[in-house]
């Protein structure tokens, strides 16, 4: 941020672009860097490996987890970390790199924000020993990761019903199954699972594509309506400000 502060502990956001992405795209899109000059945080956008560039995210490989430790520890030699304050997000591919760092990192990882999020790491490998607080965003016409599951036009995978998997999400946060209606902003609309031991908050968009809320347009052809009615970047922020990894 524009006034980092070296004697002050600030807290890291690492935001991670989606499949055939890369990091100056997802900070276009996402706008994490404006936020974090107005609110004084740092925010790192970490690169994928191969090409198109993408992130290891279903089961076998823990290479890509290792490097975001690595990537933290780095950060830390230059940077005054607080500890307590580091969250993951992401886009798609992202957003499925994010979920497979609260399964696999959870002592340093304290909250995650998930859009549009390709949910392909099997649950019974993402056993924590702290649930991670998360807030998750999904269109119901994201024509790449599809709400209602199964494959896509672009990819022939087994994605999961979104729905479905949030709920999962919850169980394993040890949620009730009882949730509140957040107030809805358009076509978004929100719950908030109860009596949890670590936070579950669920955007849906109605019509809404594969892409971020309140972010940048990606190519309506491409994604789909990139709706305005929320802001994800605002609101995730707000929901890591209330999600450190010590103290909750």
């Amino acid at each position: 941020p524009e006034d980092y502060d070296p004697a002050v502990p600030t807290p890291l956001v690492i935001s991670i672009h989606g499949y055939a992405e890369w990091p100056a795209h997802q900070m276009q899109i996402s706008r994490w860097d404006e936020l974090a000059d107005e609110q004084g945080f740092l925010v790192v956008f970490p690169s994928g490996t191969g090409f198109p560039l993408r992130w290891r995210t279903q089961a076998g490989s823990m290479q890509d987890v290792v490097f975001i430790a690595d990537l933290i520890d780095e950060l830390a030699r230059s940077y005054n970390i607080d500890p307590n304050r580091i969250y993951a997000n992401g886009l798609s591919n992202g957003g499925g790199m994010s979920f497979l760092l609260s399964c696999h990192l959870s002592d340093r990882i304290a909250a995650v924000g998930l859009v549009a999020g390709a949910f392909l790491y099997p649950w019974e490998k993402c056993s924590p020993p702290r649930p991670v607080p998360a807030i998750v965003f999904h269109g119901t016409e994201d024509p790449i990761v599809p709400f209602q599951g199964g494959p896509s036009r672009a990819f022939d995978l087994p994605f999961p019903e979104i729905d479905t998997w949030v709920g999962e999400l919850a169980r394993h946060n040890q949620c009730s199954g009882e949730t509140q209606v957040l107030p809805a902003s358009g076509k978004a609309a929100g719950v908030r699972f109860s009596d949890c031991a670590a936070d579950v908050l669920y955007y849906t968009v109605e019509g809404g594509g594969h892409s971020w809320p309140g972010g940048e347009a990606l190519p309506e052809w491409i994604a789909g309506t990139t709706t305005q009615d929320i802001d994800a970047t605002r609101l995730m922020w707000a929901f890591f400000q209330a999600h450190p990894l010590t103290g909750e």
